[in-house]
């Protein structure tokens, strides 16, 4: 049955083309579908036959099938697929197709040029029809070019016209002459020429026809025929001559003379003939091959050489004639589930006879009598060809090579089978082609023990690899078929105990027995042929395990981590310990002691409670490590050792200490000092660990107007406002540092500050550091305490001044007015003058602020110097201070008020 489907092409991929199944009756149950011809433009389905398109696209104008198809001949791609029966397993069947890919409207009709010229003479009588260039298209059938269309200007509507020949199944544009033309008055017209196809949608384009108007040249050129055929054969040498077109002009003189072109040809005409132009004579220029292509087809223009010239055109056909030049080709390829690498086939000995191993296509690229093809296979091997298809012809046919007789391999292996194939040409040829068959051998026994049970004694305590026994097994085939591989399965408990060599079946054991864990193994020994599908078969084994002291005691842990409290007291318990041996009796009796101690830890041996010696203090150590050792009563015995570490628990024994800054210091702060700085830091340690170490700081006193803030986990102290005259001078903060233990632990730092302008009396700054050390925590140093007594002592000492301006001016006025009334009395009073300085000067003021200060402020009166006994009330009654490191430790402790104003004379000096 030959199958054709029909198909448009540009389809996309998995489009369904058919079923051969469902189409043609095919079986769609038990059989296999292969395609064998039709990559890469189709796939079948293995099942059903359906036959799609895939990512591979069939164009029609691409096919090269197609390639040189004449007007209104079909384009065919076929196809072949194998059908086999999997279940009776015969022979495949090759079933051959054809796809008729239908045109679709793909391509646009296009003129050769964008621009068309005609010329014609001025005395051209109406009604005269000149032809046009055609236009291509790559499409065929109603597709192909179908309609043109002419477009004139207002100039030319009355002079041309357009009409439309039929000319050998083409469509011949001819232009019309409707209107007397005189070059004088126009010389040259320009008009546009569309075409359209006829496909759905159309497509169309255009070019612009330029018609130039020649002088006058009376009688055209006229070929002798208007059809030339020709044949050629194949082969031909270059410079063959092919046939001469000849065309006469009743002119005379140079409108007599002819020209000879080619109109319309394709690039192949011109790559393969040569047109003499005078002559007219086709010659061979090219390689003619009519395998390439069987028929050349073009137009011949003859054109005269008058200033008008006149032309004419005639159709050539030139007919490729064959020659036996092409040898017959042989393909062999796999046929259904035969497949076929690097020349050659396997096939099982015990397939039936008449099985396919292979698809045998011959063909031969001549035709007639060259192409008529023989082909056998040669030798005397048990092989021959069938025709698989009645549907070909003499120069392509199909042959399935199948078995003539059974095979066995045990005779022969392998198969050489040459094909050989002769035309009928004259003389003929011939073609070989060979393809190696391998005879693959039918795995039909299994392994066989020579016992099926096998029950040995072994000593536990064994070596690795010691040799516990040895099986063997036979099998009936052959080769590959009769090489034997041992394997063991064992449960899953048992796995990887016992090893066998795949060749010799020697069973050893892979790890070192122990009785008190297993007392016998119990598995089963596989022996498998090589064959495939492979066979096998199985024995029995038992393996008794006699016992030995083969045990170590064994610490429940690989290693024991205790932590215990600091300042435990000695004899403490700090853990306890687990240690088993599997033997029994003496041998299970264990005894523990401490290793690489210096008395630290004994042990218990009865409930294994290690007990400590000492007190533990973190601080001077906190771990502990050392070594358990376990001895049984084996003979010898054995032992086991573990070890053992003690970590230290941390109490909150320690209470934070500063590093800095020292009690005795101080730190400089300017006036004018941004809020939000940072002005100094307290740092501090604690030689606890964990939270017992982790520290939060915090102002206990000493800031009175909130003036400092300090960050309570980095100690960091910062301005928090913006400094008054109020704030100069000496500010002590005391700050105290708190672990986070339970209970907390502290300590307490103090941070002086100084405020002023400048440093210039340090020798009073260090006094009055030295004074703040001794002076109680809950007495605030913060600022110029006279600053507020010294305001309103101002404001009484201007009011007195003012006074004492207001009384002086007063009897001024009264002396003035006196003096000018007793002028002319020179017996008049004198009034006496009396210092008013001496009246009015503040009782406070001293003598050594006017000589040695420019401060116009009064000074604080200097307090009475402390006792002993308030001096021991003082802060070293209550804190350690660290001045070990203090610049001003060796000065001089002289009571004075602890506050003086910024700027004081420095008594140091008197």
């Amino acid at each position: 049955t030959r199958v054709v489907y029909k198909v448009q092409e540009e389809q996309p991929p998995n489009t369904l083309i058919g079923s051969l199944a469902s189409d043609y009756g095919f079986p769609d149950v038990g059989h296999l579908y292969k395609l064998e011809v039709g990559a890469p433009y189709l796939r079948v389905d293995g099942k059903t036959g359906d036959i799609y398109t895939t990512e591979t696209s069939i164009d029609r104008e691409s096919l090269r099938e197609c390639q040189h198809l004449l007007p209104g001949q079909p384009c065919f791609l076929e196809f072949e697929v194998s059908i086999t029966d999997l279940i009776l397993n015969n022979s495949p069947r090759l079933l051959e197709g054809q796809i008729e890919v239908l045109d679709i409207n793909d391509n646009t009709p296009n003129f050769a040029s964008p621009v068309l010229t005609l010329s014609i003479p001025e005395n051209t009588n109406i009604g005269t029809l000149s032809p046009i260039p055609l236009a291509m298209d790559r499409d065929s059938g109603p597709n192909g070019v179908a309609s043109y269309e002419l477009t004139a200007g207002p100039e030319a509507q009355e002079l041309f016209g357009l009409q439309v020949a039929e000319d050998q199944d083409e469509k011949q544009p001819q232009l019309i002459v409707m209107g007397n033309l005189d070059r004088e008055q126009w010389d040259s017209y320009d008009l546009t020429i569309k075409v359209q196809d006829g496909g759905n949608p159309p497509r169309a384009s255009s070019a612009l026809l330029r018609i130039t108007i020649l002088d006058m040249n009376d009688n055209a050129p006229k070929f002798e025929k208007a059809l030339y055929e020709a044949e050629l054969s194949e082969n031909s040498p270059v410079g063959h001559s092919v046939l001469q077109v000849k065309a006469n002009d009743s002119d005379q003189g140079a409108n007599a003379e002819i020209d000879y072109s080619f109109h319309q040809a394709s690039d192949m005409v011109r790559r393969l003939l040569r047109l003499d132009r005078a002559t007219g004579l086709i010659t061979v220029q090219g390689p003619i091959d009519r395998e390439d292509v069987n028929i050349l087809k073009f137009s011949v223009m003859a054109k005269d050489k008058g200033a008008n010239p006149k032309s004419a055109r005639t159709q050539v056909v030139v007919t490729i004639k064959d020659m036996n030049d092409n040898a017959p080709s042989i393909e062999i390829r796999g046929i259904g589930l035969v497949t076929h690498q690097d020349g050659m086939a396997n096939i099982s000995e015990d397939v039936p006879v008449e099985t396919a191993v292979a698809l045998v296509q011959v063909s031969d690229r001549d035709e007639g009598e060259n192409a008529v093809v023989t082909c056998v296979v040669a030798g005397d091997v048990p092989f021959q060809l069938r025709q698989a298809s009645e549907t070909g012809s003499d120069s392509k046919k199909k042959y399935f090579l199948q078995t003539t007789t059974p095979l066995d391999y045990e005779s022969v292996k392998e198969y050489t089978i040459e094909i050989v194939a002769v035309d009928s040409g004259n003389p003929p040829l011939s073609s070989t082609n060979s393809l190696k068959v391998q005879v693959v051998d039918v795995n039909d026994n299994a392994p066989v023990f020579s016992q099926s049970f096998t029950e040995v004694a072994f000593p536990e305590n064994n070596e690795p690899d010691d040799l516990v026994m040895e099986v063997s097994a036979s099998d009936a085939d052959s080769g590959s078929n009769a090489k034997l591989v041992y394997s063991l399965v064992t449960d899953p408990s048992s796995k990887g105990s016992f090893t066998i060599d795949p060749d010799s079946g020697e069973i050893r054991v892979k790890a070192v027995l122990d009785r008190e864990q297993r007392e016998r193994y119990e598995f089963l020994v596989v022996a498998a042929d090589k064959g495939s599908p492979s066979l096998k078969g199985t024995a029995s084994v038992a393996i008794n395990v006699m016992d030995r002291n083969d045990n170590d005691p064994k610490f429940m842990l690989s290693g024991y981590n205790f932590s215990v409290m600091e300042n435990m007291p000695p004899l403490s318990p700090v853990g306890m310990v687990t240690v088993i041996d599997a033997d029994k009796g003496e041998n299970a009796r264990i005894q523990l002691s401490v290793e690489q101690d210096n008395g630290d830890f004994v042990i218990q041996n009865g409930t294994g409670t290690i007990l400590s010696s000492i007190s533990f203090d973190r601080e001077q150590q906190s771990t502990y490590t050392f070594r358990l050792k376990a001895v049984d009563g084996g003979d010898p015995p054995r032992s086991a050792y573990v070890g053992v570490t003690i970590n230290v628990l941390d109490e909150n024994d320690n209470a934070p200490f500063i590093t800095s800054p020292s009690n005795a210091t101080y730190k400089h702060i300017l006036p004018h000092t941004s809020p939000g700085q940072q002005v100094s830091k307290v740092k501090a340690e604690d030689i606890d660990s964990g939270v017992n170490a982790e520290l939060t700081y915090s102002i206990t006193g000493g800031n009175p107007f909130e003036l400092f803030q300090i960050s309570p986990h980095s100690g960091d102290i910062t301005l928090e406002k913006e400094i008054l005259r109020k704030h100069h001078g000496l500010h002590r903060l005391v700050v105290r540092v708190n672990d986070k233990g339970k209970p907390s632990r502290h300590g307490t730092a103090l941070v002086h500050f100084y405020v002023n302008e400048t440093l210039a009396n340090r020798t009073l700054l260090d006094t009055l550091v030295g004074h703040s050390l001794d002076t109680p925590l809950d007495i605030d140093i913060a600022g110029d305490p006279e600053y507020e007594r010294s305001k309103q002592r101002s404001n009484i000492l201007f009011g007195v001044i003012a006074g004492i301006v207001a009384v002086t001016l007063v009897i001024v006025l009264v002396v003035l007015v006196r003096y000018c009334r007793q002028r002319e009395a020179k017996s008049g009073y004198q009034a006496g003058k009396k210092e008013t300085k001496d009246l009015y000067a503040p009782k406070q003021a001293s003598k050594s602020g006017k000589s040695k200060s420019k401060v116009k402020k009064s000074k604080s009166p200097k307090p009475p110097k402390p006792t002993e006994d308030e001096e021991e009330t003082g802060l070293q009654k209550s804190l350690k201070f660290n001045l070990m490191n203090d610049s001003v430790s060796d000065s001089p402790r002289i009571h004075l008020p602890l506050n003086y104003p910024p700027g004081s004379t420095d008594l140091g000096r008197h």
